[in-house]
């Protein structure tokens, strides 16, 4: 498999056949040569919650290490995959790139302990969802244009953000109120695009989180090798480079196991995609097309199982998630009961009635980053909470 572009295969989303914008633009004097989903992957890449994600959470709370993984990064290394992908089976590179620069966006500060303690206190308000929270913020948040809230995605960016896990049977009040202003088609299965994108995020963060883990030294080589596909892949690697270093022994295995993990990925996607021939016929077609083979799929399965285990679940993470959870909860309390700690233009901003202003101040506390998050934390509280970093 070479890295040149093969033509676009007649089941790939084209942007010259979009379904359009919520809102119509004027193009007269538009800026640069280029399709709609390029346009969408620029907006995002331009936008103010795009660049928050360097200071948001991917597995370690508020890492003071430099060399681990934040929601950016992991985002980045999700488009290449991605595009990889895309490329190699014919569809549309740039809207895989926009879905997979995108979905990440909606998290909220300390990842999924913060996501959790939204939730809950949003519980009485409709609850909390990060990726609803994504289509809210560049749908209606993130407003930089005259014209218009929001950055006026497609709909195929759109439909793919909100279905790129499959179709939405029980939507939130977040994907409703989206789905209502403009309908998604929740029930039918996305794009290959957005299949791609959901798929190219789990072998990212299957592996990279592999590669963080080993670094912070919460997970060790040996626990590692109980599972008997990532010794194969190390046995080989020790064969093939015998006297190299083991922290670069340890990244050609992780390099590795995300070829094996795309390669499979491909020849599976291709078996299952024998008589499509539309974009219609894969919205259509009952389940998920992009998929892994069903050996490396239970394979995935038990290293996901693993993860949780020892990484996700750690002590060490457990507690910092738990004094993460207090910093939100607290928070939300606080701009509840003293809307003027609010930030400029959030408090002028901030509906009287229920449920719309506590979704205001979720809103607020959602786009935070890790760090901002913990100053405004010291700033109300008059201290810093203490132990949200354990690497």
């Amino acid at each position: 498999m070479t890295g040149t572009s093969i033509p676009r295969a007649p089941f790939a989303s084209d942007p010259f056949r979009s379904r359009g914008r919520e809102f119509a633009e004027e193009r007269a004097g538009a800026r640069g040569p280029r399709n709609e989903f390029q346009r969408d992957r620029d907006r995002i890449v331009h936008s103010i919650a795009f660049r928050r994600l360097r200071h948001k959470t991917q597995v370690f709370i508020s890492p003071d290490g430099d060399h681990y993984r934040v929601r950016l990064t992991h985002s980045l290394e999700v488009a290449q995959i991605g595009r990889v992908i895309a490329r190699a089976l014919g569809l549309d590179e740039d809207l895989t790139e926009a879905l997979c620069l995108a979905h990440d966006i909606g998290h909220p500060p300390f990842g999924h302990a913060g996501e959790d303690a939204l939730d809950a206190a949003m519980e009485p308000f409709g609850g909390f969802d990060h990726n609803a929270q994504s289509l809210r913020t560049l749908m209606r948040l993130e407003s930089p244009y005259c014209g218009h809230d929001g950055l006026n995605l497609t709909w195929e960016t759109l439909e793919g953000l909100a279905k790129h896990n499959g179709p939405v049977t029980a939507p939130g009040w977040a994907m409703e109120e989206i789905d209502a202003a403009f309908p998604l088609d929740l029930l039918t299965w996305p794009s290959l695009e957005a299949q791609v994108a959901a798929l190219a995020d789990d072998i990212a963060y299957d592996n990279h989180d592999i590669d963080d883990g080993l670094r912070a030294g919460f997970l060790k080589l040996d626990d590692l090798l109980e599972l008997d596909f990532l010794a194969d892949q190390w046995g080989a690697v020790e064969r093939r480079f015998p006297g190299a270093p083991r922290d670069r022994q340890l990244r050609e295995m992780v390099r590795t196991q995300i070829g094996l993990m795309v390669n499979d990925l491909l020849d599976q996607t291709r078996a299952n995609l024998d008589g499509i021939g539309s974009v219609e016929e894969v919205r259509a077609a009952g389940r998920a097309l992009v998929a892994f083979s069903p050996d490396l799929a239970g394979k995935e399965r038990r290293l996901k199982k693993f993860m949780y285990q020892r990484l996700y679940y750690h002590p060490e993470q457990l507690a910092t998630a738990e004094r993460s959870r207090e910093v939100i909860t607290r928070l939300f309390a606080a701009y509840s009961e003293k809307p003027d700690l609010l930030a400029e233009g959030w408090r002028e901003a901030l509906p009287q009635q229920e449920p719309q202003r506590s979704r205001h101040i979720a809103d607020f506390i959602a786009g935070m980053t890790d760090r901002y998050a913990i100053d405004q934390y010291a700033r109300i509280f008059g201290n810093v909470p203490e132990g949200l970093s354990n690497v």
